[in-house]
């Protein structure tokens, strides 16, 4: 059941709107606004809902400064539906839609739910294949090349790694990959490039996860260096507008490439950094589209936890 709150007439003019066409901070500040609710009593209500947000983080989300990704934060959102006596999921969908900036908090069409979804999905694969959160590799060198095809589609993506062993016995790497909007995990694989095989995969359909062993055939011994290089066909038929990735523990170099094919290029590229996935994005900066192929790319000399990505936007 649905709490009463100080202001029950729902304005239907900008709340509306907000609701129908977004973005999601700005409908949520519309929310709040007319229900003449300061944050202190908004938070009030979600702890009486069993949810811990803080006065800070709601702010950041009604400015746009950050969006709400973590299982608890989506909680969140779904108890604020009912507080302010909105439509059921009428702010989760928002959140599934790139920011008025083309700087999207999760690739558009894809649903958030399913965003949560996917990192239980991604224990239970590894659980299956018996591979710890500790791969006992440290990285020391990660370059990427993305490839996006004619209708603006991840086509694939190249990996080249450089690992150090900080234990004995490590024979593998476990690759994880998760689709964007349209994927297909089960037309997806893993090839094996160099210095290495594809050993067992799992796939889950309704997450677009894909986790794959890559076998080293040789046991590595702590302090032991090792070069490998693999690539992942991605099955993706929609356009997606960035790619990230999420680095858990520091390491060495990272570069990413994203090669554009000439029929589909994109009118503006940038980079960005996230310490986590609901912090702000920051440290963005223009990248020019370069040479015969079409490349953007960044270089991180040293990984540290967080996100590094470059974002783009088509034109329209």
């Amino acid at each position: 059941m649905r709490h009463a709150l100080e202001h029950a007439d729902l304005p239907t003019g900008e709340l509306d709107t907000a609701l129908r066409g977004g973005p999601f901070h700005v409908a949520l500040r519309a929310a709040i606004a007319a229900r003449g609710l300061p944050l202190q009593r908004v938070q009030h209500h979600l702890s009486r809902h069993g949810v811990k947000v803080g006065v800070t983080s709601l702010s950041y989300w009604q400015q746009g400064a950050r969006r709400p990704q973590r299982p608890e934060s989506l909680r969140a959102v779904r108890a604020l539906e009912e507080i302010l006596q909105l439509p059921d999921e009428s702010l989760i969908r928002l959140l599934a839609e790139s920011d008025p900036h083309g700087e999207p908090g999760a690739p558009a069409g894809r649903s958030y739910r399913s965003l949560v979804e996917a990192a239980g999905v991604l224990d239970r694969l590894r659980a299956e294949l018996d591979r710890p959160a500790d791969s006992g590799l440290h990285t020391l060198g990660h370059h990427e090349c993305v490839r996006i095809g004619a209708g603006r589609e991840l086509v694939a993506r190249e990996a080249h790694h450089i690992v150090r062993a900080h234990r004995d016995g490590v024979d593998r790497f476990l690759v994880v990959h998760r689709g964007d909007p349209g994927c297909a995990p089960h037309e997806r694989g893993v090839r094996a490039l160099e210095n290495c095989r594809t050993g067992r995969v799992r796939r889950d359909q309704d997450a677009g996860v894909l986790v794959a062993e890559l076998l080293f055939d040789t046991r590595l011994r702590a302090g032991d260096t090792f070069l490998f290089r693999y690539a992942v066909e991605d099955g993706t038929v929609e356009a997606v507008h960035e790619y990230l990735h999420h680095f858990d523990a520091p390491g060495g170099q990272y570069a990413l490439q994203v090669r554009f094919d000439a029929a589909a290029l994109p009118v503006r590229c940038r980079r960005f950094t996230q310490h986590s996935p609901e912090a702000p994005r920051s440290a963005r900066q223009e990248l020019p589209v370069t040479g015969p192929h079409h490349c953007a790319h960044v270089v991180e000399p040293r990984i540290r936890p967080g996100i590094v990505g470059i974002a783009w936007d088509w034109p329209r």
